[in-house]
Order: C-alpha cells, then sequence, then structure tokens
C-alpha cells in the first residue's frame, strides 16, 4: 500500500497544504517517513488523515469560485464500526461547505472495502449542498462495493458515474465532463 500515491500531476494547479481555506493548510509531509498505517500497511506519506483508522484522502483540487472540489480516497470506508462517513463530514466537508464548496468528486478507485451503516450523514451532506445546486459524484468505485452501496441505499445522496480517463484532463475539464454527465442523467 506503500506504493499507492495520491495523483499527484495537478500539484503545480493546487496543493491543499498551501490553501488557507483548506482543513489542511500549512500541513507538512515527509516523503520518506511512512508512519500512517491501515491494518499494520504502512501507505505513503501524502495521504491526508481526516481521524479515520482506515480511510484517508487528498483533496486533488478545490475552486471555491466555481464551487467544487476532487477528492481522491484510499482504504476501507468502515460507517459500522469507524463511522468515516462521520467523520468525514465534520472533518473535512463541513468546513469545504463553508467555504463554498457544493460539489464533490470523490475518486473511490482504491477503496478496497464498504461496511455500511445508516445512511443519516450522506442524508446530511447531501441536504446540506442541495439548495445551493450541489451534488457527490462518486467516480471508479468497484464493482463490489457500488453493490454493497446500493444496497445500503448510499445511491441515493451519491451518483456514481465511470470515467476512467480522468487523469488525462485538467481539474478544470473533469468537473465539466462529470457534471455534463450529471446532468443529463437527471434532466
Amino acid at each position: 500500500m506503500q506504493h499507492i500515491e495520491p495523483y499527484y500531476q495537478w500539484r503545480h494547479l493546487y496543493m491543499s497544504e498551501e490553501d488557507p481555506l483548506s482543513p489542511f493548510y500549512g500541513r507538512e509531509y515527509s516523503e520518506f517517513e511512512f508512519s500512517q498505517t491501515i491494518y499494520n500497511y504502512y501507505i505513503h506519506p501524502q495521504w491526508d488523515d481526516f481521524g479515520s483508522n482506515t480511510l484517508y484522502l487528498k483533496i486533488l483540487f478545490a475552486d471555491y469560485e466555481e464551487g467544487y472540489a476532487i477528492i481522491e480516497l484510499l482504504g476501507e470506508w468502515n460507517d459500522a464500526i469507524n463511522n468515516d462517513i462521520m467523520m468525514l463530514k465534520r472533518e473535512i466537508i463541513d468546513l469545504l461547505i463553508n467555504e463554498g464548496i457544493y460539489k464533490y468528486i470523490l475518486i473511490a478507485e482504491n477503496v478496497l472495502n464498504f461496511h455500511s451503516s445508516d445512511d443519516s450523514y450522506y442524508e446530511e451532506w447531501n441536504e446540506d449542498i442541495s439548495d445551493e445546486g450541489g451534488w457527490i459524484v462518486m467516480l471508479g468505485l468497484p464493482g463490489h462495493l457500488y453493490q454493497e452501496m446500493r444496497q445500503a441505499g448510499i445511491h441515493r445522496y451519491i451518483f456514481f458515474q465511470e470515467y476512467d480517463e480522468w487523469r488525462t484532463h485538467q481539474p478544470q475539464m473533469v468537473f465539466q465532463k462529470v457534471e455534463e454527465q450529471l446532468l443529463k442523467r437527471i434532466g
């Protein structure tokens, strides 16, 4: 797992540790000291900890004028034991909403497992952003996890899309393509 790095090709455009509106502003990273783990497996030190023992993230891009953020995830999404959605909502999303971010692209290619609980925090997140025309889209979620999230009712609050070539585009293009596809689905 230590070889899985957050996507870094947009770092010349945005770094959350240099963004004064980011929850990770001022954070310093080591390229060589591996200290964070998921089930005793070290992960790359560029991933950001938000309080979960099993799920980490990286804000790859945030555009406060357009009101969106692209967030990459790594690990096990465990709402049953760790209540990861509550920590994500309280420690990251609430702060971003306060800064005007209402549209979220979650890249979930490196989410390995999902364990559900109730859907109240997903519902709350959706309610917090819907009046502003906001939405949550998850990209690249492995098929078996998609089925588990649907069974848990998460699809009522998060849209799931396929968009494998997101890495070949700049963040603004990723946002435009995701929003276009979403508007076609709901329109």
